[in-house]
């Protein structure tokens, strides 16, 4: 009975902490992206293109991140 608590503890801290983590960076990214079209207007299409991947990646991880805790969760 002890594992499973252990499991769901593991699951719920490693789960927040992802998400945490994931929030943080998103958070960076927009306002590095924020600050950059208010410095160059002109270059807004450039730089929202360039800050798009990374942060499509960002959420991937947040999502694989929410599946994986699910996994552990629900096949333990």
């Amino acid at each position: 009975m002890e594992g499973f608590a252990l499991a769901y503890m593991g699951a719920g801290i490693g789960l927040g902490l992802a998400v945490i983590g994931a929030g943080l960076g998103i958070g960076r990214l927009a306002g590095a992206l924020a600050e950059g079209v208010a410095r160059q207007p002109s270059a807004a299409a450039q730089i929202s293109g360039a800050v798009n991947l990374p942060l499509f990646l960002l959420e991937g991880v947040a999502i694989l991140a929410e599946v994986f805790a699910l996994l552990i969760v629900l096949l333990k």
